[in-house]
């Protein structure tokens, strides 16, 4: 080896060995895997990507870290900067990064960076080379975030460069995997294929990969003709990707086609792994609110990448955004990302603490030059909404190239500055005796679910929805419950069973599966609330001839009678109700004649808009046009009433109810009731609380953190919040 192993490195490897246990062959699920050996609230940064933090500023930096509360650090393995030559790997810098977590008492998240290739490898594997859409094949270049060489790497539908990267990622965990430095694996950073490699990839081997997932699906040749409306095959080589179009069979097939090859390859680094190490965690982290809009181009399925590991996480949320125009946004990060693991630990993966060259948007005394309640305020609401561990994309600024100073804790030479003291008093607090408790109970579940429908989102993209249509739909509706302290959860089409009533935003393409799946679950007594134009579209992106189209017309209880798809001329379309007049929509206008249902409310016009419908069990709102649009364009008070009218219309009691505009939540479990409430704002905030009849009466709370003990009186709570800052109490009965 090229540098000298510690005397350290030494000890852990000769103790490995007596200590070993026969390990072979033996794959845990993640279930399975709870003894981590992590600290009850990971807290700290992404610190070594190689060229960056100078090797003489290691040891003070890691003695600073430590004695501040911060517990874990990740760093980059990249496998460019590693296998200096075939065969030869030089892992010097990366010993004495484990050596020095080792002797502060810290523990080492290996983020795995496959997607960086060694230089020769370029050269010799220039076959798989990226091939972009326009034939270019793509060279080595240097990542923004690490100032190094290697990226995008070379892609691993090749076999001979994938078993390349299997050596190396086999190397790298035989090295670590009992180091007392180790504390788990990063197995794809961001999760996305905008973060780790080329949107397309159109080489040989990628395009071959299609042909087979192809003839997985399709049977034969002629059979896929005929989907594709292309019947002048003669051989599966006739068969190419769609190198951009409209939404038609190829292109939805090659999404769907690239978005299953990603997952594959992220579940075969996961195997590797698992096969050599059945102890530490294997993480990964996504970026927020991508699962809304970049599944066409990122194919970023955070159900998915959750599914394949042991701990979640999430890219955002950070205090360089604007806390008050963002704040919804910090929410929906949050929420996404606990939704999307299903009960399993997540972490605000990264969650800077400063900003950058490459920011826009937001004012400056909002936070986008964060001061310390910034950070407080950003830590607080990813705390609030579940997250287990919380790191800062860096632990000290980069000191070259766009990203030189950004993110992070310390200043650029390591040194502390008030926003690193704000985050070891929030460290220390959060890893204290006294919050043991604390972190035993979780988020409770929302009291309605938004539906995330990928195929709505995929044809949306393909459609050229260049106004994000989709993901405002869905955010306007995130919004509008939020607004009303209603906590709205995001649910997979899977999940549907564990809620009791739902609202599917922007739901034009539905597959006939998922369609199927609602209409059971609504009988089953399910309460379903529905934009316009359900199911417009069906498998391969055709349109029905009846609407609601796929059988829905027999659950809402009305077919149309008329509709627009004019987004430029509906921006001032209103409906009214009964008991809410003005309520905004947008994008579409789908009027109805009744079959079953019952009129619930009207365009100004007096055409129906909103169509109430029993069936079976279960019960049904169908609106003609897309609130969620309106909410997120026009936040007026009668909209906000409509959806809060939502819960009453399906007989729910409300978890939480307030008189304040802060958001709060509930956290039960084994270590007992607690409140969260955050102020984003510049002026303390008074409000009452109201907890459901489920919980309580309570005598008493506890404060865990904040000021200004709250007035309790049974399952009303009065608080007081400071001015950028949280109250967290423990009720007590």
């Amino acid at each position: 080896m090229k540098n000298a192993i510690s005397l350290l490195t030494i000890i852990w490897f000769f103790s490995s060995l007596l200590l070993a246990q026969d390990k072979k062959g033996i794959i845990k699920e993640s279930a399975d895997r709870k003894n981590y050996g992590l600290s009850a609230f990971p807290y700290g940064a992404v610190y070594f990507r190689k060229s960056n933090p100078p090797i003489e500023d290691w040891e003070k930096d890691y003695k600073q870290a430590s004695n501040d509360g911060m517990n874990t650090f990740r760093h980059w393995f990249m496998w460019g900067s590693v296998e200096v030559a075939p065969g030869k790997f030089d892992w010097g810098e990366y010993d004495k990064q484990l050596d020095l977590a080792a002797k502060n008492g810290m523990k080492t998240i290996i983020a795995e960076v496959i997607h960086s290739a060694p230089e020769w490898a370029f050269r010799q594997y220039a076959h798989a080379r990226y091939e972009t859409a326009d034939g270019l094949k793509v060279v080595s270049s240097i990542r923004n975030s690490s100032a190094t060489g290697g990226f995008p790497g070379l892609c691993l539908d090749n076999d001979d460069v994938k078993d390349k990267a299997e050596t190396f990622l086999k190397e790298l965990v035989n090295r670590y995997k009992d180091h007392p430095g180790m504390g788990g694996y990063d197995i794809w950073n961001e999760c996305n294929l905008n973060s780790s490699a080329y949107n397309y990839c159109y080489c040989p081997a990628t395009q071959q990969k299609f042909r087979g997932w192809l003839k997985n699906k399709y049977g034969d040749l002629k059979t896929l003709a005929t989907a594709w409306h292309r019947y002048s095959y003669a051989t599966w080589e006739d068969v190419v990707p769609p190198r951009g179009g409209e939404a038609y069979p190829d292109n939805t097939d090659w999404v769907q086609f690239r978005i299953d090859n990603a997952y594959q390859l992220m579940k075969w680094r996961r195997d590797i792994i698992w096969k050599i190490d059945t102890i530490n965690p294997i993480t990964a982290h996504g970026v927020s609110d991508k699962p809304l809009k970049y599944l066409v181009d990122a194919a970023h399925d955070a159900w998915r990448a959750a599914s394949l590991v042991d701990i979640y996480g999430y890219t955002a949320g950070s205090a360089q955004e604007d806390r008050i125009l963002n704040n919804s946004n910090r929410w929906i990060y949050v929420d996404l990302t606990r939704c999307a693991s299903r009960g399993k630990p997540f972490w605000a993966a990264e969650m800077a603490a400063w900003c950058s060259w490459d920011s826009r948007g937001g004012i400056r005394e909002n936070g986008r030059i964060p001061k310390p309640y910034d950070v407080l305020v950003a830590n607080m609401i990813g705390m609030g909404g579940g997250a287990t561990g919380i790191f800062s994309s860096r632990w000290r600024g980069l000191l070259d190239g766009p990203l030189h100073g950004a993110y992070a804790f310390y200043s650029m030479d390591g040194s502390p500055n008030a926003n690193s003291e704000m985050a070891s008093k929030i460290a220390k607090w959060a890893n204290a005796p006294g919050q043991e408790k604390l972190w035993q109970s979780r988020p409770v579940k929302g009291d309605i679910g938004i539906i995330w429908n990928p195929e709505s989102q995929i044809h949306a993209t393909l459609m050229d929805d260049k106004d994000n249509f989709y993901s405002n739909a869905c955010q306007g509706a995130y919004y509008a419950f939020l607004d009303n302290n209603i906590q709205p959860d995001w649910v997979h089409i899977d999940d549907i069973k564990n809620y009791d009533v739902l609202y599917l935003s922007y739901p034009l393409m539905l597959s006939q599966k998922t369609a199927t799946l609602l209409m059971d679950w609504v009988a089953e007594g399910g309460c379903l609330i529905s934009e316009g134009c359900p199911g417009y579209f069906g498998d391969g992106g055709k349109a029905g001839e009846i609407q609601p189209n796929l059988g829905l017309d027999k659950l809402f209880g009305a077919t149309q009678e008329y509709v627009e798809f004019t987004p430029d001329l509906l921006e001032k379309l209103q409906l009214n109700t009964d008991n809410i007049k003005g309520i905004s929509g947008g994008v579409v206008l789908q009027t109805y004649k009744l079959t079953t249902g019952k009129v619930a409310g009207k365009y100004e016009d007096g055409r129906i808009a909103v169509v109430d419908n029993s069936f079976g069990k279960g019960k049904v709102k169908l609106i003609g046009t897309m609130p969620g649009i309106g909410y997120f364009n026009n936040k007026n008070d009668y909209s906000k009433a409509f959806f809060k009218s939502l819960l009453k219309w399906a007989g729910k009691e409300q978890q939480l109810t307030s008189t304040g505009n802060l958001v709060a939540r509930i956290h039960d479990g084994k270590g007992g009731t607690y409140i969260w409430v955050v102020n984003n704002q510049m002026e303390a905030q008074q409000m009452t609380l109201t907890l459901s009849k489920k919980f309580g009466p309570f005598k008493e709370t506890e404060i865990l953190w904040g000021e200004n003990k709250p007035d309790v009186n049974g399952n009303e709570i009065s608080v007081n919040v400071p001015a950028v800052d949280a109250l967290i109490v423990r009720l007590k009965k």
